[in-house]
C-alpha cells in the first residue's frame, strides 16, 4: 500500500508539469503552422499569377494556325481578341459572393482548376463553339482569381501589401511574356501541332492548383468574411457604388487596361508601317512587355510607402505621353526608347492593384472594391482597341489613333490622382450613410 500511495502521489504531481508542457508546445506548433501557411500562400500567389495571362497570350501567338485549323472566320477570330476583357468584367462580379460562401482560397483553387481544364479542352473541342466555350471556362477562372488576388494579399500580408502585390504583379508580367515568347518554339519542339502548343499550358495551370488545395483546409484564414472574422463585427461592408474613390479607381483601372490592350494589339503594326521589320517589331513589343517584370515589383513597394500615389500616376502618364509623341514624330529613329517608355507607362496595372489593397481597411471591403474596380475597368477597356482599328482603317495612318492613345492618358492621370488620395471607401460610405 505505501508503494502504491507514493506512485499515485508522483502521478498527481506530474500532471501539472505535463499540462504545462502541452501549453508551452501549443504556441510553438501554432507558430510552425503559421510559417508553413505563409510560405504556401507565397507559392500559391506566384503560381496563380503566372497562370493569369497565358490563356490569352499563347492563343495570340498561334491565332492564325487556330483560325485555319478550326475553319474560323476572320470576324470570329477578331471577336476572340475582345472576349477576355468581357469575360473578366462579367465573371469578376461573381467573385465577392463566391468568396463569402466558400472562402477566397477555395475560389482561387477552383479558378486554377477551371483554367487548367479550359486550356486542356479547348484545342481538342472539335469546332469553334467548343473552342469558345472552353476558352470562356478558362477566362472565368482567370476573372475570379484576378479579383481575389488583392484580397488574398490583404488578408495574409496586411503590413506588406506593396511588396506582395509587387511579387504578384511581377509573376503575372513574367507569365504574360513567357507565354507570348515561348508558345511558338515549344509548339515546334513538340512536333508543330498548334493544338499541342496550346494544351501544354494546361500543365502549368494544374501545378498551380496544388498549393491552394492545402490552403483551402485552413478554414479560419481562408474564410475571412464569415461572421466573427477579425474586424468584421464592427465594420459594415461598404457600398462601393457610393464611394467616389471606388469610381475613380474603376475608371483608372479601365483606362490603363485600355492603353495596355491597345499597345499589345497595335504597337507592332505601328512600327511595321513605319518601316521596321516584322521580327524587330515583335522584339520591340517584347521589350515593352518585359519592362513590367522589374517595375511591377518596384512600383507597388514604393506606392505602399506613400500616403498619396498621385505622383506615381503622373510620372507613368508622362512616360506614356512621351512614348506616343515619339511614335508620331520619329517612330524608327527612337523605336527602342519609345518601347521602353510605353513599357514604363503600362506599369499602371500593378499600381492599380496596390491602390485596391490600400483604399479599404477590411477584407470584405477589399473584395468588393476589387470586384467593382476590375469589372468596371474591363468594361471600359473593351471598345478602345476596336476604336483604334476603326480610326486606322478610315484615316489611313496613325496620326488620329496615336492622338486618341495620348488623349486617353489625360483622364487616366486625373482619375488616378483622385484614386490615389489617402482615404478609404469605408470612410466615404460611412459619411454618406
Amino acid at each position: 500500500m505505501p508503494d502504491e500511495t507514493r506512485t499515485l502521489r508522483h502521478a498527481a504531481t506530474a500532471l501539472p508539469s505535463s499540462a504545462a508542457s502541452l501549453e508551452a508546445a501549443a504556441p510553438e506548433a501554432a507558430a510552425r503552422r503559421a510559417v508553413w501557411t505563409t510560405r504556401l500562400v507565397v507559392v500559391g500567389i506566384v503560381l496563380a499569377a503566372l497562370n493569369l495571362r497565358p490563356a490569352i497570350t499563347s492563343l495570340g501567338a498561334l491565332l492564325e494556325e487556330a483560325r485555319v485549323g478550326l475553319h474560323m472566320s476572320g470576324s470570329v477570330a477578331g471577336l476572340l481578341t475582345s472576349v477576355p476583357p468581357l469575360c473578366f468584367a462579367v465573371f469578376g462580379v461573381a467573385a465577392p459572393r463566391l468568396a463569402r460562401r466558400f472562402g477566397p482560397a477555395a475560389v482561387v483553387c477552383a479558378g486554377m482548376a477551371a483554367i487548367a481544364a479550359g486550356l486542356l479542352v479547348r484545342p481538342f473541342a472539335g469546332g469553334t463553339p467548343g473552342f469558345l466555350a472552353a476558352s470562356a471556362l478558362a477566362l472565368m477562372g482567370i476573372a475570379v482569381s484576378n479579383v481575389l488576388m488583392p484580397v488574398i494579399v490583404k488578408r495574409y500580408f496586411p503590413d506588406r501589401v506593396g511588396s506582395m502585390t509587387g511579387l504578384y504583379s511581377m509573376a503575372l508580367a513574367l507569365g504574360t511574356s513567357l507565354a507570348a515568347a515561348a508558345t511558338v518554339p515549344v509548339t515546334q519542339a513538340l512536333g508543330g501541332s498548334w493544338r499541342v502548343g496550346l494544351a501544354v499550358w494546361a500543365a502549368v495551370a494544374a501545378v498551380a492548383v496544388l498549393p491552394w488545395i492545402g490552403l483551402v483546409r485552413d478554414r479560419d484564414r481562408a474564410r475571412p468574411y464569415a461572421a466573427g472574422a477579425a474586424g468584421a463585427e464592427d465594420v459594415p461592408e461598404p457600398r462601393v457604388t457610393r464611394s467616389p474613390t471606388a469610381w475613380a479607381l474603376g475608371c483608372f483601372f479601365g483606362l490603363q487596361a485600355t492603353g495596355a490592350y491597345i499597345t499589345m494589339g497595335w504597337m507592332p503594326q505601328i512600327f511595321r508601317d513605319a518601316g521596321v521589320s516584322a521580327s524587330t517589331a515583335g522584339v520591340l513589343l517584347a521589350v515593352t512587355m518585359v519592362m513590367g517584370v522589374p517595375l511591377a515589383f518596384v512600383i507597388p513597394r514604393l506606392a505602399s510607402r506613400m500616403k498619396s500615389q498621385g505622383p506615381i500616376v503622373i510620372a507613368l502618364g508622362v512616360c506614356g505621353l512621351a512614348g506616343y509623341l515619339g511614335l508620331l514624330l520619329a517612330p524608327v529613329a527612337g523605336a527602342w526608347l519609345w518601347a521602353l517608355l510605353l513599357g514604363v507607362s503600362n506599369c499602371a496595372f500593378p499600381l492599380a492593384l496596390t491602390m485596391i489593397g490600400m483604399r479599404s481597411r477590411t477584407g470584405a471591403g477589399v473584395v468588393r472594391l476589387s470586384a467593382f474596380a476590375q469589372s468596371t475597368g474591363y468594361l471600359i477597356s473593351i471598345p478602345g482597341p476596336l476604336l483604334v482599328g476603326v480610326l486606322y482603317q478610315h484615316s489611313g495612318g496613325w496620326t488620329l489613333p496615336l492622338g486618341l492613345m495620348a488623349g486617353l492618358l489625360v483622364p487616366q492621370m486625373i482619375v488616378g490622382v483622385m484614386a490615389g488620395r489617402d482615404r478609404t471607401i469605408e470612410d466615404e460610405t460611412r459619411v454618406r450613410d
